[in-house]
């Protein structure tokens, strides 16, 4: 994962309240945090082995 450069927003206090992040680096995040999401929803999901996923990959012409 490449390095986020950033900039916290401080209060008068010096407490971090806030961050500043380029377009690209939120939107990579919010793609990030949404990948998370489809793996815990299809965690249960049954699985099936390279070598049926690439017959069946053949079989539709993908291959």
């Amino acid at each position: 994962m490449p390095k986020i450069s950033h900039r916290f927003i401080v209060n008068e206090n010096g407490k971090k309240t806030g961050i500043i992040l380029s377009v690209k680096e939120y939107r990579d995040l919010l793609e990030d945090l949404h990948d998370l999401a489809v793996i815990a929803e299809r965690r249960k999901e049954p699985t099936i082995s390279f070598k049926t996923l690439k017959a069946k990959l053949k079989k539709d012409g993908v291959l």
